[in-house]
């Protein structure tokens, strides 16, 4: 590996961005309760983060090109910090929504640093490799978030011996106790700020497919009509993820009684939990099957779990919420992959188009939440129907110029029987 410690960091970054990204789905019944906030509203929450994504993802990208990435990842994390760190001071509906916007400002920064870096750091030849690796810690800090905000708001102000609980007895009143994972959010972003600032970046020459092209070439693309179909293909996948994400507890809580701090947070645990167990399922299956033949299977599969979710008993929903994150798993990857795989160049602009589909999760939820304010949480959620309906139509439709490499079953038996002689 060429830059050991720049990997490690990124995989940190990974980390972090998940932990700041998806600990907001488990927050949703809290945030309702405490600014007595009707559903519609509440829909404005994951609105204004995701949002943040359609909005800096390609200028993100222009700047790399201009600054170099340790100067766009420090920025990304102060402005967390500052975001973070206004809320926590000052919490109310109008700075959570500010907050959240700035925070996924500087999320997007570093999203779209982070890939290219990891390329050079780690190698060519070990990107997949690595970027695998990257999505297992995205997906462990995704499981873990939701357990450290249970933990939290249950052993504040309850005397606990926890001197990591005591911090928090005086910051937050009692009625805002899930307030201290923003306290968490500033620590931890100026905690990033100092180990970016001083750790030495290599320098990053971006190939010419991977620059993102102005003027001329990205009109040109938006026009494209594979580039639309993908860009709805990743639309439609983030929306999903976010609309289970972030209105799941919520669903538990509304017609199963569950409670958001406890069992909904665990299961928007083990939905992130399974995500991250199905990408190295998914790892197989993509080298032994077309990955559009997986994607249509794997986006049955979170049909039938997500239908079972919402209309089975408490039992069922419990289990089958959670199993949707298996199943969706490998579908950014494969949609990604196949779309970049459909055009034979501009690829560096055409992956900034694909990272603006980001914005899914910004609308699909704030639609279940306008929907449900007039028919109920239930049967908005239904909205996400229609999305993975499209997902499993890339699988139907797409035809790359480049398949992904898989391993005949006649190769595998002739290696075995080569092996046994």
């Amino acid at each position: 590996m060429k830059n050991t410690l720049i990997v490690i960091l990124i995989f940190l970054i990974f980390s972090v961005i998940s932990f700041l990204t998806n600990i907001l789905g488990p927050l949703v019944p809290d945030i309702i309760t405490s600014f007595d906030l009707s559903i519609g509203l509440a829909g404005f929450l994951p609105f204004s983060f995701f949002v943040a994504y359609g909005v800096m993802s390609v200028p993100g990208g222009l700047l790399i090109e201009r600054y170099s990435e340790k100067t766009v990842i420090l920025i990304g994390f102060i402005v967390a910090f500052v975001a973070a760190l206004f809320f926590a001071v000052l919490p109310a509906f109008g700075t959570a929504l500010f907050s959240l916007f700035t925070i996924g400002i500087g999320m997007a920064m570093l999203q779209v640093v982070i890939n290219p870096l990891l390329r050079h750091a780690g190698g060519d030849k070990h990107f997949a490799f690595n970027s695998v690796l990257a999505n297992f810690f995205f997906g462990a800090a995704s499981f873990l978030s939701p357990l450290l905000y249970s933990y939290l708001v249950n052993n504040i102000q309850t005397g606990s011996a926890d001197p990591f609980v005591a911090l928090f007895d005086d910051l937050v009143s009692p009625n805002l106790k899930w307030v201290s994972l923003y306290w968490v959010f500033a620590a931890t972003s100026l905690v990033m700020i100092l180990i970016v600032y001083l750790v030495k970046f290599p320098k990053v020459e971006l190939k010419d497919d991977e620059r993102i092209e102005t003027g001329g070439v990205l009109f040109k693309l938006l026009k494209n009509r594979t580039v639309i179909l993908y860009f709805i293909g990743i639309f439609c996948y983030v929306g999903t993820e976010q609309g289970i994400a972030n209105w799941t507890s919520k669903f538990l809580q509304i017609y199963h009684g569950v409670d958001p701090a406890t069992q909904g947070a665990d299961v928007i645990s083990s939905f992130w939990g399974l995500i991250t167990v199905g990408c190295f399922v998914g790892l197989l299956l993509l080298k032994l099957f077309d990955s559009r033949s997986v994607l249509v299977v794997f986006a049955i599969g979170a049909l039938t779990a997500l239908l079972s979710a919402l209309f089975g008993g408490k039992d069922v929903a419990l289990w089958a919420f959670p199993t949707t994150g298996f199943f969706l798993s490998i579908m950014w990857s494969v949609v990604f992959s196949l779309g970049m795989n459909s055009l034979p160049s501009h690829h560096g602009t055409f992956s900034g188009i694909l990272c603006t589909g980001i914005v899914g999760g910004a609308v699909v939820p704030l639609i279940i939440g306008g929907i449900a304010e007039l028919i109920g949480l239930q049967f908005a959620m239904l909205i996400m129907v229609f999305t993975l309906g499209y997902v499993l139509s890339v699988g139907i439709w797409a035809k790359p110029l480049v398949n992904n490499a898989t391993v005949k079953f006649s190769e595998l038996f002739s290696r075995k029987t080569v092996s046994e002689s």
